[in-house]
């Protein structure tokens, strides 16, 4: 498909949502998409923590929701153009590896429009950033998941040092017959409090709600995560990065490290930097590497693949 420049305001036509959508015409070509057995919709298959399928009734609270952290609106169309899903699915289960740092809007351009009208969007595929209400495109060619995992990390890098901090709360996997997709309004002050930038507001909120039930694991991943933001906070990336390399078996440098990989989207690599540290101490050196792994696991959540392989590791290295 040929691409054209994209370029658009800040200002997005919302009025566009108020109109009633409009659906292909009988007959219409269906393009590169026809026959191909790829249905319409199956971007959103298989269900994500951090995406959303948009509509017109949910297209505003999800700009809204990138004053908290960003949104990234992923156009496709099976029908038009088949490799567009699968790089939709590729985001979708990027959202995931990276634990609410961006939430993904897939918007399904037959089904949607109206979304696509209101966003004035030139060509699919096409991944538009949004933070704080405000898009940016970011994408306009097909690109394989690795190439999409090292530009989001990159990424979320440079928000990390930006001070642009903030995760989306995961969404519920399935909503409730009749009931809007949302967040659970245990969370709300926690988040509101992230949004605002507020991170010691929001350890105390999420300390609250695992004081209250310690078998909340939402809370306590979210509160695990929040106190990773606390400990990053205004951290040098490249001089805390330099100090981890510099010294390698300098405590307080690799737990550091650690966090800003995994803010960063490395799970894996914050993982084994602390198993190996783990490894190559003892003592209490050991054991506060060993605590700051298990509160990352936390973070993450304990039934992660990651994080199953991660607590193999740990015991690998401590017996």
């Amino acid at each position: 498909m040929t691409q054209q420049p994209f370029s658009r305001p800040g200002a997005i036509d919302l009025g566009a949502l108020k109109r009633p959508a409009q659906q292909p015409a009988a007959g219409a070509p269906l393009g590169a998409g026809e026959g191909s057995g790829t249905a319409a919709g199956t971007a959103a298959g298989g269900g994500s923590a951090y995406s959303v399928e948009m509509n017109r009734d949910n297209f505003q609270s999800t700009l809204e929701a990138s004053m908290t952290a960003p949104v990234l609106l992923v156009f496709y169309s099976a029908t038009r153009m088949p490799e567009s899903v699968t790089m939709a699915q590729d985001l979708r289960q990027l959202s995931d590896e990276f634990e609410g740092r961006f939430l993904v809007g897939l918007v399904d351009i037959d089904a949607a429009p109206e979304i696509a009208q209101a966003m004035q969007i030139p060509s699919i595929p096409l991944v538009v950033g949004v933070i704080d209400g405000r898009p940016q495109p970011l994408l306009q060619d097909i690109v394989p998941i690795e190439e999409l995992r090292t530009m989001l990390t990159q990424v979320s890098q440079q928000l990390t040092v930006s001070g642009l901090s903030g995760r989306h709360q995961p969404r519920r996997a399935e909503a409730a017959e009749g009931e809007d997709e949302g967040l659970d309004p245990r969370y709300a002050a926690a988040q509101e409090a992230l949004g605002e930038g507020d991170i010691d507001k929001a350890v105390a909120e999420y300390q609250k709600l695992v004081d209250a039930n310690p078998a909340d694991t939402e809370a306590a991943a979210g509160l695990a995560m929040a106190k990773v933001l606390q400990r990053t906070r205004g951290v040098d990336l490249n001089a805390a990065r330099a100090a981890a390399a510099a010294n390698p078996d300098d405590v307080e440098a690799q737990t550091l490290c650690a966090d800003l990989d995994l803010l960063g989207g490395h799970v894996e690599d914050a993982f084994n930097r602390l198993v190996g540290l783990i490894a190559r101490t003892a003592g209490d050196e050991r054991n506060v590497a060993r605590e700051h792994l298990i509160g990352l696991f936390g973070a993450v959540g304990n039934e992660d693949p990651r994080v199953l392989k991660g607590r193999q590791a740990l015991a690998s290295a401590l017996f």
